[in-house]
């Protein structure tokens, strides 16, 4: 596995320095920046008036994350273009318009530092925990877990990001003994998710 980035944040926003999303592919979102609490961040609504602190955190993320010491958890709503836009992109829909992203850190110092970022989905009937470091200025996987499903076909997820196309039989092969149609639920949850990731905390950028 890839030597991870570790994440310098300066309040609780997703992924410090990163504004907007893709130029093209995903649809884009708001520029105002995303260094901020969960409150005011730059793209959709939040739900919840305040960070919420780790008592809505998956076992499953902090066994994902053990190197996190505390856990924000932000909610936000994707907005209708960003949604059209994967949706037409992935051909298939948005599991749903309220995003839930949890936010690991960790205190060393007296310096409070983010570690990484997940996101739980749901595929073929499992959880499905994706964990994102920042590269570029775009969310880009790390690992994905599933329980029951073969870590040797979730391996392949690394590295990824809303440019990748997850396309089973291609760039994603079906291995480890995980059957035909997990493989395709997994690698469509994935990458809505990832696209997802781009359009509320990407950089904006061309190709």
């Amino acid at each position: 596995m890839k030597k991870r980035t570790v994440l310098m944040i300066a309040g609780l926003g997703l992924f410090a320095g990163l504004a907007g999303a893709c130029s093209s592919g995903s649809a884009p979102a708001n520029n105002a920046g995303v260094n901020r609490t969960a409150a005011t961040a730059n793209t959709g609504t939040a739900n919840t008036a305040a960070p919420k602190a780790d008592d809505e955190t998956p076992a499953a993320v902090k066994a994902a994350l053990p190197d996190a010491q505390s856990f924000t958890v932000q909610h936000k709503d994707v907005p209708k273009d960003a949604m059209d836009s994967i949706e037409k992109d992935a051909g298939a829909k948005v599991p749903a318009t309220d995003h839930h992203s949890y936010l690991a850190f960790s205190t060393t110092g007296g310096k409070r530092t983010q570690v990484g970022a997940a996101t739980v989905v749901k595929a073929g009937g499992k959880d499905v925990v994706i964990i994102y470091d920042s590269k570029d200025g775009s969310p880009t996987i790390r690992e994905v877990r599933a329980e029951g499903v073969s870590p040797e076909f979730l391996k392949q997820f690394a590295g990824k990001g809303h440019d990748d196309i997850f396309s089973v039989g291609n760039d994603i092969k079906v291995s480890g003994g995980v059957d035909d149609a997990t493989a395709k639920a997994v690698a469509q949850a994935v990458r809505i998710d990832s696209m997802t990731m781009q359009a509320l905390y990407g950089a904006a950028h061309s190709h």
